[in-house]
């Protein structure tokens, strides 16, 4: 009796930078050996949208010729939005692994809150979907996207080849150098960093007041285990991510405490 051949792998592609956008380009170029990708990303960018999704407004989706072969789909919404039409309306059951990117920006220790990118992966770790966000730590439309595809095809690869929790997340920054230039890839924690920002006032034509956020990226963690640490060392950083945020430590210490009988 001849053995089934197994079904490959499909595999859900979507960004926050738009479906017309290198990094999501070289993502596909990536990974279309590994299983049958599907992509469904905005229309525009998204940068910053967090964990956003549309209410209120008609989503509309339609089929575009951007990756040869590859099916692809671009939407008015959000990267979550992106991941929830998949599911929903086009795959019509959870694909095996959701990649979002390559997001062009870094991603690493407190942008994880904030990033489209990462969102769109939670979103699909959320609904049982294994998931990975990938980010280049540069943000020129001309940026070298070589050793990222290296590497990602290179874990995706190995992820794909074991049984991957459904609820697999992870965070993947990747250095701005060259490939020969990578020392490896780390498992790391999230570094306690943040931006200190500032408003910088300015006035329209007409005299009225506006506001344009910049800011300053300060490290406070000195730990040789954080993304941080990884990336400025030329190690692509993996931080597994969870949706839960529970601070299980401080519960336990606030039932001992039993602060609130």
């Amino acid at each position: 009796m001849a053995t089934k051949k197994k079904d490959k792998p499909i595999i859900l592609i979507t960004n926050d930078d738009g479906i017309t956008a290198p990094g999501i380009r070289n993502l596909v170029e990536a990974v279309k050996d590994l299983g049958k990708v599907v992509v469904v990303a905005p229309d525009k960018p998204q940068s910053g949208m967090g964990h956003a999704i549309t209410i209120g407004h008609p989503l509309r989706m339609h089929k575009v010729d951007i990756f040869g072969d590859t099916e692809a789909w671009q939407t008015t919404g959000t990267p979550v939005d992106c991941v929830k039409l998949a599911v929903d309306k086009i795959l019509r059951r959870k694909p095996d692994l959701c990649l979002s990117g390559i997001n062009h920006g870094a991603n690493h220790s407190i942008n994880v809150i904030y990033s489209g990118t990462m969102s769109a992966a939670m979103e699909a770790s959320i609904e049982s979907i294994p998931s990975i966000g990938f980010s280049l730590l540069d943000y020129s439309v001309e940026a070298d996207f070589t050793a990222s595809r290296f590497y990602i095809k290179k874990i995706v690869s190995a992820l794909l080849q074991q049984k991957m929790d459904k609820h697999l997340l992870l965070n993947v920054n990747i250095p701005a150098v060259g490939l020969d230039l990578i020392k490896g890839v780390k498992v790391c924690r999230q570094a306690y960093a943040k931006y200190e920002e500032d408003f910088t006032e300015r006035k329209d034509p007409h005299g009225k007041k506006y506001y344009w956020l910049t800011g300053e990226f300060i490290n406070f963690d000195k730990g040789k285990d954080t993304d941080v640490w990884a990336l400025q060392h030329n190690y692509i950083s993996v931080v597994p991510v969870q949706f839960d945020l529970t601070n299980y430590t401080l519960k336990k210490q606030l039932e001992q405490k039993n602060l609130f009988k």
